[in-house]
């Protein structure tokens, strides 16, 4: 699989070169995860799959418009935005490629899901933005090549809040906490959707980053446009 970074700014007012626009990425030149930019319409993509419908992963709910033109889309719940939309319930297979949806703990307005992709004997896991993922979720995830999960905060336990009525969490977690959490399943950890103490300062988000790396696991830091090959 070829794997394209088309965005790693998550839902923030701040900018820094190569880190400009928002979440999505690229399989093959054919497969798009997350849609946060009208742009990555222009790939062509034959599907689309959206890991959960916040404007910085669907553009079209920030105006509230439909989603144009029409192209095959899955998603983890109804939208009247996507008039070709098919609610994803469990594994699919599409165009050679299979997507096993594991529940993720992140809003308690949208449902939200990640996905192992499989194609050939190559597995990667995309997580879209993560409060948290329950243990027996996890079971399900085996053996990774590659993890692409999200960097909105450096600091452990991230920023999770709990509904005073409910009890449910919700929010994202800190990249330790993601770390600790992939690092049996893959030995390489791509982060991506990143936050206001990444781009104020790159460099320096890149050393934190991999400073926190364990020696035996690669955990790098995306930048817009970016590729890989698994």
């Amino acid at each position: 699989m070829k794997i394209k970074l088309l965005g790693t700014r998550g839902e923030i007012e701040e900018q820094a070169p190569w880190h400009t626009k928002h979440s999505g990425i690229l399989i093959d030149d054919r497969v798009l995860i997350d849609l946060g930019e009208e742009e990555y319409l222009n790939y062509n993509p034959s599907f689309v799959v959206f890991t959960h419908l916040h404007p910085d992963h669907a553009f079209f709910v920030r105006k509230n418009n439909k989603l144009k033109p029409e192209i095959d889309a899955y998603a983890p719940e109804t939208s009247e935005q996507i008039e070709t939309l098919q609610v994803v319930t469990g594994p699919f297979e599409k165009n050679g490629y299979k997507f096993t949806p594991i529940p993720v703990i992140h809003s308690l307005k949208v449902k939200s899901l990640a996905y192992i992709v499989e194609k050939g004997d190559k597995r990667l896991l995309y997580t879209g933005d993560v409060a948290w993922i329950e243990k027996k979720a996890r079971e399900k995830l085996g053996k990774l090549d590659m993890v692409i999960t999200e960097g909105s905060f450096i600091k452990k336990g991230g920023m999770i809040r709990r509904d005073k009525n409910t009890g449910k969490i919700f929010g994202h977690t800190g990249i330790p906490d993601l770390i600790k959490m992939f690092s049996p399943h893959a030995q390489h950890i791509v982060l991506t959707h990143f936050g206001s103490w990444f781009i104020k300062d790159v460099e320096e988000g890149r050393k934190k980053i991999r400073e926190l790396a364990p020696s035996n696991i690669q955990v790098e830091a995306a930048r817009d446009g970016q590729e890989f090959i698994l």
